[in-house]
């Protein structure tokens, strides 16, 4: 239980300084990440960390929250050595999208797909960096 805790503050630290693609503000300072709002729980039948990420976009007609939920991945695979699953999804009724943003940020090829683009990408990294 407590890696799982260290592991969370990990999570958190990493994400609060993720720049919103908008806005000259975190996601942090938007309420869009909280701690807690990040569960992490050991699955010893996967002998792996199973983590959940809950972001709340900043209005129900977001059209970055996809690429929000790009950042917090990219950042969370950054941050974690552990072997883990990684669930990440918008808070229920908070986006008027949101099963099709909680399907494309947590779908493997098209994670994979988007971050090939070099456009797209390079939105992600300066998020991530801080320089958006």
């Amino acid at each position: 239980m407590e890696k799982c805790e260290e592991i969370k503050e990990i999570i958190y630290d990493s994400l609060r300084n993720i720049q919103d693609p908008e806005k000259p503000m975190t996601l942090e300072d938007l309420n869009v990440i909280t701690e807690e709002a990040i569960e992490v729980e050991y699955c010893q039948e996967m002998e792996c960390y199973q983590i959940t990420v809950t972001f709340l976009p900043t209005v129900p007609h977001c059209s970055l929250a996809s690429l929000i939920g790009l950042c917090i991945r990219t950042q969370i695979r950054k941050s974690i050595d552990e072997k883990y699953k990684l669930k990440i999804i918008v808070k229920k009724g908070s986006h008027a999208s949101e099963k099709e943003v909680n399907k494309q940020i947590n779908d493997k090829e098209r994670v994979s797909a988007a971050m090939e683009n070099p456009n797209l990408k390079e939105m992600v990294e300066a998020c991530i960096s801080g320089e958006s």
